[in-house]
């Protein structure tokens, strides 16, 4: 392929990447400042550290999901090698795991229990 395609494609991870440190980082600084208000608006300390705690990793999970994008875009498209192949598959490995360790310190429980808290146990009808 020609030279101005993968120029592009490189030029297009890196915005991507850039894209996915500056939401996490932009994440990070809005959910402080939003704690900050709510404790001098009166809010409790330990609902708004809650609330914190949640907006600081909901911007963490979005900002890995573009750098896994990234990441894919560049294994894939630039450097289709065996060993970028495989160290893909421990980057993605890696942040998949850190995405459901996030989230269930998110939600405060496993994946597969989020129908029955969320309604209740389902009761057979009689």
């Amino acid at each position: 392929m020609d030279d101005w395609f993968f120029s592009a494609l490189k030029l297009t991870t890196r915005a991507i990447e850039v894209g996915g440190i500056a939401i996490i980082v932009l994440g990070i600084l809005g959910s402080s400042i939003a704690a900050l208000w709510q404790i001098l608006n009166g809010r409790p300390g330990a609902d708004a550290f809650t609330l914190y705690r949640s907006n600081v990793g909901r911007a963490i999970l979005l900002g890995l999901e573009f750098l896994v994008a990234a990441d894919i875009i560049n294994t894939v498209a630039i450097e289709p090698t065996i060993q970028s192949l495989l160290i893909l598959g421990g980057i993605v490995l890696i942040r998949t795991f850190l995405s459901f360790s996030l989230e269930v310190e998110i939600e405060g429980r496993w994946p597969w229990n989020r129908h029955t808290t969320e309604s209740g146990p389902s009761r057979p009808s009689a």
